[in-house]
């Protein structure tokens, strides 16, 4: 399709389909400005583990204390929240892809650039990776990697796909992604771990146990949401 036809389909599209804000839903862009700059951001104090909200900075908190985590810290930049949610949703199953630029915007302005020599992407399960036509993941560190001056490689892969975490209690998400990942070493001493979405821990805590397995001395996870539990104080 020449470049003019293929502009004229977009303006087409635009009026017979105009779209609409993910979060409130008023007419515009995927997400309207509005809708960024009310978007709660995570800050501190955290806890310096795994990143969720404390009432003072504390080494673990309620919500990891006990656990064995593969890697040294975890940050988001927003609550996964209601609003958040309907976001993601429309990033990773409605393929729109340039919510990733959205995505490693806030994540810069709200999360300090980790101690890392490289940044990886969670890979999704092959299956997912077919329906969807990309990786969110991938996309969301490469972004990132352009901010942050870092480079970006695909460090890990994911040959025997999992069920879905969705439905499942913190224990059967553990379980369900033990032993899933497997690193194309060797790895850097220092990686960047990046994911959409951190829920229990249990996706990017078996990633960095494999990353760790592979030579990785430290795992940093960068996440644009996190799930914030009651009780994680």
């Amino acid at each position: 399709m020449a470049p003019g036809r293929s502009v004229l389909r977009v303006k087409l599209l635009d009026v017979v389909l105009p779209q609409r804000c993910l979060v409130c839903r008023g007419l515009g862009e995927a997400v309207c400005r509005g809708c960024v700059e009310r978007l709660p951001r995570l800050r501190a104090p955290l806890c310096e583990r795994c990143g969720a909200p404390t009432a003072w900075p504390v080494p673990r908190c309620v919500e990891c204390s006990g656990r064995r985590l593969a890697f040294a810290s975890a940050r988001a930049a927003v609550p996964y929240d209601e609003e958040v949610q309907r976001l993601v949703l429309g990033w990773k199953e409605r393929g729109l892809r340039r919510l990733a630029s959205l995505a490693a915007e806030l994540v810069a302005d709200t999360v300090e650039p980790p101690p890392v020599y490289v940044l990886v992407g969670v890979p999704p399960d092959g299956s997912r990776s077919l329906r969807r036509g990309h990786e969110p993941a991938t996309a969301l560190a490469e972004a990132l990697g352009r901010r942050w001056q870092l480079p970006v490689a695909p460090l890990l892969g994911r040959p025997s796909g999992a069920h879905r975490q969705r439905g499942l209690s913190l224990a059967e998400r553990r379980r369900n992604v033990a032993g899933t990942f497997v690193a194309d070493g060797p790895v850097p001493g220092r990686v960047g771990l990046v994911d959409d979405v951190y829920t229990s821990g249990a996706t990017v805590a078996a990633a960095a146990t494999e990353l760790r397995r592979r030579g990785a001395r430290e795992v940093h996870v960068i996440t644009f949401a996190r799930t914030i539990r009651r009780g994680a104080r």
